[in-house]
């Protein structure tokens, strides 16, 4: 039986990751450094999990001798520059540039009017998924999740399955119990890697993702409801 269903944030409850990029950029120029990630780029990059792996990676693979900002150590200007890259999503987020995906708020909300237990498993940063949800939900939003794992709580990125295994954990459930949702191929693979049957709604930035394994892929959560989840989960078993 169907008891609770556990989102990721990034992509998946909302299409964040434009947002992102330019917050990125901004952070970027704010440093003084002549970075400039594209959409092309960027959604190379997005095969990366987490921003400051991102932007090591960036750093290593094409400006491997490059000198540190300022004479600062690598992970000291990596830290400064993703705490200016946060701060810009965020002043984004509260101009109302970045909205749920559609169907999502509808879902919350009858799962947890239906008695599911809501959770979210996401590598992002705690002032992100806030920053998102209070403007899309209001400041009563956590009310909705029984759970929430993040980067302060699960570090080691997806696709690494310890963000879902420490929310079933904290959960009190069997992952044969539970729906996890995902945008991208990483997620899937970390969701997968915990024994949850995955429902998968891609973005333009994870579209050329494998989604091998998952249970549905699907444009969107428009039209998804609770019966219908309750229908897919049954026939699992």
């Amino acid at each position: 039986m169907l008891q609770a269903l556990i989102f990721d944030v990034d992509g998946t409850l909302a299409d964040t990751e434009s947002a992102h990029r330019e917050a990125f950029n901004q952070a970027f120029a704010q440093d003084g450094l002549d970075w400039v990630w594209d959409e092309a780029l960027y959604t190379e990059l997005l095969h990366i999990s987490g921003g400051k792996e991102r932007i090591r990676h960036y750093w290593n693979s094409t400006r491997a001798g490059m000198l540190d900002v300022a004479g600062d150590g690598v992970a000291d200007t990596i830290a400064r520059l993703h705490e200016c890259k946060t701060a810009a999503y965020e002043d984004r987020v509260k101009q109302g540039q970045v909205q749920l995906r559609p169907g999502v708020l509808s879902l919350i909300e009858s799962a947890h009017r239906a008695g599911l237990a809501l959770a979210i498993a996401t590598t992002t940063s705690p002032v992100n998924i806030s920053a998102l949800l209070r403007q899309a939900m209001g400041p009563d939003w956590r009310h909705f999740f029984t759970v929430i794992e993040d980067a302060s709580t699960a570090p080691i990125k997806k696709p690494h399955p310890q963000v879902y295994l420490q929310t079933l954990q904290r959960m009190g459930l069997p992952a044969s119990a539970c729906l996890a949702f995902e945008d991208s191929a990483n997620g899937l693979q970390a969701a997968r890697a915990a024994a949850l049957a995955t429902v998968i709604t891609p973005t333009s930035y994870t579209a050329d993702h494998r989604f091998d394994g998952a249970l549905r892929v699907l444009p969107d959560l428009g039209g998804v409801d609770v019966a219908q989840l309750r229908q897919w989960h049954a026939q699992l078993s």
